[in-house]
């Protein structure tokens, strides 16, 4: 009984960005109902990804985290969206795979996204002011006062989109879909592209290796399937506590909404509600860390989130954008590296680069994001300590929405097909695109040789 009132202290804790939900008892009610529910991971793949993310943290694993800024509901119902996505990440695992020489531990933004934190709850059009739009799980994202109110129910159909996504991610990552050899025949087509041409020996690189596998009969499962793990940021904080479950092996308590859950900048104070409540569970958990971070804001962090140090545990996802990362990053990792607990360093490149083009569209540069990626292997390599992966906001579409790349994308472009609901994402060309520079990266960090 103990253990279940802990699990309800936060709600005596300040909590930001939480939907003003107009009826407690619709609240109460669809918490109920979620409780009911069976889980949509289980703990010991959330025990197996901790174990993965440690590696990572020692050098001997890469992460690639990557998916939507926000999961719609309408995109849910759509398998061809899904597998688009997850092929995006698979072809860029096995660009970093080459890249590194080490296992690739691919999470996806993916199945529970479907909530975001708003600068400015409300939001005025026409001298209309209505609730922001903060995520399919809240509310509907058309501008009127019907859809913008938020609803309890859509945390229930949140859950059952989920499930149906992870159900889609396991069939595709098991069923052959992710078999080595078929992942970077895509990756030939993506060189066959006029803008991609320079990344053409690479591929040639991979193809010869994974030739050669198979000439010397090697034939494990792990070059025909993958595994991949979902997370989303734990914003809602009703959604969160219903899914959190104790685990009959270690009677211990697991969030079963996904197997990764981060704590965004904008809700990562240390005495806060949504700190309370990840650290009463046993997931690996993250941390954005933004440019007002400091050294002080992480260690107290690590002592209400990891207080014994456990390997795995704790991931700082640094998002400090391209123009300060060099100046900001040195201070947080040696003053965390002095301290001696072991934190895995992800670069977050997106979050710190946005900007507002001239026609009104939120964008980021593509040269920017690839620059905060560079700053960080740059400030780890100078401290001797690990760069243990990336965190991208990308789908597996053509869409218009980020300016640059080899492509080229202009602002005269973005109207094309600039589809995000909130963030601007990493189409699928740039996405690979990133792949392949951060593969270069890796290598040039294993080879001691600087990177061209």
């Amino acid at each position: 009984m103990d253990m279940y009132r802990s699990l309800e202290h936060w709600r005596e804790l300040p909590a930001k960005h939480q939907p003003a939900w107009p009826d407690p008892d619709e609240v109460r009610r669809a918490a109920v109902y979620l409780r009911s529910m069976p889980p949509l991971v289980f703990a010991g793949e959330a025990d197996t990804l901790k174990a993965e993310i440690a590696k990572a943290g020692r050098g001997e694993a890469f992460i690639l985290q990557g998916g939507d800024c926000a999961e719609t509901f309408a995109d849910s119902v759509s398998a061809n969206r899904i597998r688009a996505k997850i092929q995006t990440i698979l072809q860029m695992a096995i660009v970093l795979t080459y890249g590194a020489a080490l296992p690739i531990v691919k999470i996806g933004r993916m199945a529970g996204q479907y909530a975001k934190p708003r600068s400015n709850p409300m939001e005025t059009r026409d001298g209309v002011e209505l609730p922001a739009y903060m995520g399919d799980a809240v509310n509907g994202h058309d501008f009127t006062p019907e859809d913008r109110i938020p609803d309890p129910q859509r945390m229930i159909d949140a859950y059952h989109r989920s499930a149906t996504t992870l159900n889609l991610i396991r069939a595709f990552t098991g069923g052959g879909f992710a078999d080595m050899s078929e992942v970077h025949a895509w990756n030939k087509g993506f060189t066959e592209n006029p803008a991609y041409k320079k990344y053409e020996t690479i591929a040639a690189d991979i193809d010869w290796a994974l030739r050669f596998m198979k000439a010397a009969g090697i034939d494990s499962p792990a070059v025909r399937t993958v595994d991949m793990y979902s997370s989303h940021e734990a914003l809602l904080l009703e959604y969160e506590n219903a899914m959190t479950r104790i685990d009959q092996r270690t009677s211990e308590p697991y969030n079963t909404s996904a197997h990764f859950l981060w704590i965004g900048e904008r809700t990562r104070e240390w005495d806060g509600a949504h700190v309370d409540l990840l650290s009463r569970v046993r997931n690996p958990i993250g941390v954005k860390l933004g440019p007002t971070s400091t050294v002080d804001d992480a260690l107290r962090l690590m002592d209400k989130l990891n207080p014994d140090g456990e390997e795995g545990r704790l991931t700082f996802i640094t998002r400090l954008g391209a123009s300060q990362i060099r100046d900001l990053l040195p201070s947080l990792v040696e003053g965390v590296t002095k301290d001696g607990r072991p934190v895995t360093w992800v670069t977050d490149p997106m979050h710190g680069n946005t900007i507002t083009a001239t026609n009104g569209y939120k964008t980021r540069r593509m040269e920017d994001v690839v620059d905060e990626v560079q700053g960080f292997f740059e400030v780890h390599n100078a401290l001797g300590t690990v760069p243990g992966g990336v965190h991208i906001e990308l789908t597996g579409d053509s869409v218009t929405e980020v300016l640059g790349g080899s492509e080229e994308l202009s602002e005269e472009i973005l109207s094309q097909r600039y589809e995000t609901l909130v963030d601007p994402r990493l189409n699928h060309g740039q996405s690979l695109e990133l792949a392949f520079l951060v593969s270069q990266m890796l290598r040039a960090r294993t080879s001691g040789q600087p990177c061209e």
